[in-house]
């Protein structure tokens, strides 16, 4: 399993279910421990990388130096025989150490014509701090650039500069001396840091910084020590590869430079031994040049080699050392100025790029060339704004009573955490948004205007626990005015109740804890006044006795309990069926004008339970009465799901499997009946509106308006499964949506009414438009796609590629080329002909290591950028033949058609602090590149300013949904924001608001109403 120990220490079974419950922490510790060995694997590629730069800089330097030197022993011709004095302008002499002179019996200092100088530098090398590692860089550094000194005649004693990687700066030669303004040049004819051996690959031209000199001392720039990934390289292409330790690279120096003088020892040579010196430098390069030598040599024992790795690993261990804590660190997605440069290109990227890392793993991205002053990028809150327009679906398929009639002519329902209030003859939506989770139940005041709901408990996206409550508020204002049952509630509310005879003053609640908690509240002071354990069964419906608020009655699974209330105390009676069968489930009962109790089971009766005079004489003075069953009515095949009693007294009843709605006189005879439609489902809950006309909410989250006599049509539609892809199209404000119920709808945004809708064969993924609008492709869960037209709804093309679940579809902006994202970790290429009617394969994609997440096409539609599961940005030239781009920082000047990749340099801001790479599920910049919205896993849509470039930026953000938001896209004007639900099936379109105030004004102080969705500045 990749690395995961299958038992534990103790010889536990991991892998077995029980055994993973034993021991709930075990996940956390072993991803805590992989992502800090991600960590460390990174510190020791980065301390390799470094370690091989420096291997191929000394076999580069070493031949180099040995023919300065001998170059330089040319000179002392004019002091005379000995070969270790050299001469100078003003008539001195330089004394050469033994270690740069063929002669190893010269001494480390000697008169000549009464003047004695040292080498200039070495007593400040000796007493100089090493900073690069090693000494023997530092040293090789020294001597090369003192040899050039020589060489190119600055031997007037100028100051010669050693550079630091942690900036020090270093300065040979007498200070008093006043130094030379201008840095010395190599042998290359390179000047300063461009001449900074190991910063450029041999034959590279460098573009050079400018170079700072500071109290006579020049800085020059030092090379980074910040490692590239591979497909972060500028130039790939013509990097020369470092050899590794065991690999000899060959020499590219003149045969004749590769040797001695003959009075030198050869290093080859067992007799070779280093001379003693008095200036460590030198000492310290000729120990390197034998070293290097004996590691490039096949026939040389290993054991240097091991004891050089095991200082190297001592050094990373340091690295690790000196980081702060890696739990902090890959907590966090980290992000990091780009590097000065890159070892393996070797190219000077100084603030070229930035670095962020997910799940520890780096993710590194350029900056384009329009940001000329990256630091100085300011994320503010984009101008625009959301606000909820339209919200399509209803939860029907597991809330029962769950839709009401207002005093103004709305209806009530409810999906995901909003209230909806629908004007049916106006065709308005109103919504009411002070939920944090799911809304679950509701219930009508009896003066219509106020609202109960209740909702399900939660937790925020830090874990931590969201308690349940139920709101009162005011249906003519949206503005809340009680919160009930804070910190009172477990799980959730599950049953709701006004009571009635007293006018509203009491309301109901019975929580989903396993007990069951029943509880009365005072409505207008929100204190509770009674509570009890209920039943360990499940509790489906509660109702006050609309003629004594002391009289309440609660059904579910295998029970009817008739409650009495008094003071604090209730105590309960069980209906007792007698010999009539015992239903599995009530699910739903009514008063009928007698204040009999008719109750639907799961048998498909409808039961009639009279009230009884007490038993005086059995139950003694004081007994009340009771209920009993007087009689049964078969009314349907299978559950009865709802009853509704009449403004007229009659009944209404609907039926789960036979999908009947049947009509009932006062007494239960039959007076009419017919079927719901199959596609609608069965019904869920019924209203009568005023006037007569019946309102049915159905099982498959639809809403029907009619009557026995005209039939019923829906007035409102929506998924029944979890939701996960979705297309706008390039013209119209249209969209279609698919899903886990194998449904493809086409809404109109306008008309805010489901266009069409088809059954697929397999579940639906994703879904994209041709640029013509004419045809719809969709992206099927077993590697199937299929094209269908929008105007016949009829299947033009069917595909398959691989067998895995299709992630995303997307076509070129010129309607030529057709991009699918599979699971299978490759991307397909086909042509498009004939306005989308006729597909060609084309090629495919290959280089994703992780399944496709999201891709986008370029501007010209020559090109793509892809995100996969792993975390990684690549980027296709799908012209040229589906050809991977190595050389990612070619692609940062790119322009985009589209923005839907989670990341990428101008988006990576909108991840949130401590991120595990899940937590955003979708994005889309708008059509005219000034917002980006974002839909994350913690049921929240955010809007931020585009480009969204720096981390932590902060955004507008907008709650509603109760499940994941799994997907979101901007319309073809910008007009209106589209988002799904997951598992909340629900679609919320967005008004977008505002734009026309300028960038740099800050919006953390506007006022936003309470009809404004919620939106948080």
């Amino acid at each position: 399993m990749d690395g995961y120990p299958e038992r534990s220490p103790e010889g536990d079974n991991f892998l077995g279910s029980n055994s993973v419950l034993d021991h709930p922490d075990w996940l956390t510790r072993l991803d805590l421990r992989l992502r800090n060995q991600e960590e460390e694997l990174t510190l020791v590629k980065s301390a390799l990388a470094d370690a091989l730069r420096r291997l191929s800089f000394y076999d580069q330097q070493i031949p180099l130096l040995r023919r300065q030197v001998l170059e330089a022993n040319f000179l002392t011709s004019e002091a005379g025989d000995d070969p270790t004095v050299l001469p100078q302008d003003n008539g001195a002499f330089w004394i050469l150490h033994p270690a740069l002179s063929n002669d190893s019996s010269s001494p480390a200092a000697q008169q000549t014509g009464g003047r004695t100088q040292l080498l200039p530098g070495a007593k400040r090398t000796q007493g100089s701090r090493v900073t690069i590692g090693t000494q023997t860089e530092e040293s090789a550094m020294w001597v090369l650039r003192q040899g050039q000194s020589l060489i190119n005649g600055h031997d007037r004693g100028e100051p010669v500069q050693v550079p630091s990687d942690k900036g020090e700066r270093y300065c040979i030669g007498d200070p008093a001396g006043g130094g030379h303004p201008d840095p010395p040049k190599n042998s290359f004819g390179i000047q300063g840091a461009g001449a900074d051996l190991g910063c450029a690959a041999e034959g590279q031209s460098l573009p050079q910084e400018p170079q700072t000199q500071r109290d006579g001392c020049f800085v020059p720039n030092a090379c980074s020590d910040e490692v590239e990934d591979v497909r972060g390289s500028p130039s790939e292409d013509s990097v020369d590869k470092v050899p590794s330790m065991g690999q000899s690279r060959p020499s590219t120096q003149p045969p004749g430079l590769e040797t001695t003088s003959p009075g030198s020892p050869s290093e080859g040579s067992s007799n070779s031994s280093t001379p003693a010196s008095p200036v460590p430098a030198v000492q310290s390069l000729m120990t390197s040049k034998k070293e290097l030598l004996r590691r490039n040599s096949s026939s040389d024992k290993p054991t240097k080699t091991k004891q050089r790795l095991t200082k190297k690993a001592a050094s990373s261990a340091n690295l690790l050392n000196r980081s702060s804590s890696l739990e902090n660190r890959i907590k966090d997605p980290t992000l990091s100025p780009g590097p000065v440069s890159t070892r393996r290109t070797n190219y000077n990227q100084e603030r070229h790029s930035v670095k962020m890392f997910l799940r520890g793993r780096p993710i590194t991205m350029y900056i384009p060339s329009a940001f000329l002053n990256y630091d100085d990028l300011r994320m503010e809150q984009p101008s625009e704004k959301l606000q909820l327009d339209w919200v399509y679906g209803y939860r029907g398929r597991d809330c029962r009573s769950n839709l009401y009639v207002l005093a103004s002519g709305e209806l009530v329902y409810f999906i995901a955490c909003v209230v909806v209030l629908y004007h049916v003859q106006n065709r308005t939506q109103r919504h009411y948004l002070k939920h944090t989770d799911c809304v679950r139940c509701l219930a009508v005041h009896p003066d219509r205007v106020r609202v109960a709901s209740g909702q399900m408990a939660g937790v925020d996206k830090d874990g931590k626990p969201l308690q349940p409550f139920v709101h009162i508020w005011d249906s003519s204002t949206l503005l809340p005015l009680q919160e009930i049952g804070l910190g009172s509630f477990e799980r959730g509310v599950g049953s709701l109740a006004f009571s009635t005879a007293d006018e509203g003053m009491y309301l109901c609640v019975v929580d989903e804890s396993n007990e069951h908690m029943l509880s009365i509240w005072d409505c207008s002071r929100a204190t509770k006044l009674a509570e009890i354990k209920s039943t360990n069964e499940s509790v489906l419906t509660v109702e006050f006795n609309p003629e004594d608020s002391s009289n309440i009655i609660t059904t579910g699974k295998s029970h009817v309990y008739f409650w009495t209330w008094s003071g604090s105390s209730l105590t309960k009676k069980q209906g007792i069926f007698g010999k009539y069968k015992k239903p599995k489930f009530i699910q739903c009962f009514v008063f009928d004008t007698n204040s009999d109790v008719l109750t639907g089971d799961s048998e498909g009766n409808i039961l009639t339970w009279a009230r009884v005079a007490a038993d005086v004489r059995t139950l003694g003075k004081g007994a009340k009465e009771t209920y009993q069953i007087s009689k049964q009515t078969r009314a349907h095949e299978g559950s009865i799901f709802s009853l509704c009693l009449c403004h007229d007294g009659t009944v209404l009843s609907g039926g789960g499997k036979d999908r009947r709605l049947v009509h009932w006189s006062p007494n239960l005879t039959l007076l009419q009946e017919m079927e719901i439609p199959e596609q609608f489902g069965a019904v869920r809950t019924i209203a009568e509106a005023d006037g007569g006309e019946l309102l049915v909410g159905t099982t498959r989250n639809a809403l029907l308006r009619g009557s026995f006599v005209d039939g019923f049509r829906p007035i409102i539609q929506g998924h029944t499964d979890e939701l996960w892809g979705l297309g706008t199209h390039p013209s119209r404000d249209l969209f279609v949506t698919c899903g886990y119920d194998k449904q493809l709808c086409m809404w109109d945004g306008g008309e805010h009414t489901l266009a069409w809708s088809v059954t697929l064969e397999e579940t639906g993924l994703c879904a994209d438009f041709h640029p013509s609008g004419k045809v719809v492709t969709v992206g099927l869960s077993t590697g199937r796609w299929v094209v269908l037209g929008t105007e016949t709804r009829q299947v033009l093309s069917t595909n398959t590629d691989g067998n895995e679940q299709l992630s995303v579809v997307r076509y070129s902006p010129d309607g030529e080329f057709l991009a699918i994202g599979s699971h299978d970790n490759f991307i397909y290429i086909y042509s498009v002909e004939e306005s989308g009617h006729k597909y060609t394969r084309f090629g495919r994609c290959t280089g994703h290591s992780s399944f496709i997440t999201h891709l986008d096409w370029s501007k010209d539609g020559k090109f793509i950028m892809s995100n996969s599961g792993d975390y990684e940005i690549l980027y296709w030239d799908v012209a040229g033949g589906c050809k991977l781009l190595r050389n990612r920082f070619e692609n940062k000047d790119r322009e985009w058609a589209s923005y839907t990749c989670v990341l990428g340099f101008q988006v990576f801001g909108v991840w949130p602090v401590g991120s595990d790479g899940t937590d955003i599920n979708s994005l889309c910049r708008s059509h005219n590149e000034r917002v980006v919205a974002v839909a994350d896993d913690f049921c929240k849509v955010h809007l931020f300013q585009y480009p969204c470039a720096k981390p932590k930026a902060p955004s507008h953000e907008y709650w509603g949904h109760g499940s994941h938001v799994t997907n979101v896209r901007f319309t073809h004007n910008d007009g209106y924001l589209i988002s799904m639900g997951g598992k909340d099936t629900s679609i919320f379109q967005w008004r977008v608001l505002g734009g026309s105030l300028p960038r740099s004004r800050s919006l953390s102080s506007a006022s936003v109403s309470s009809q404004d969705a919620g939106a948080s500045t």
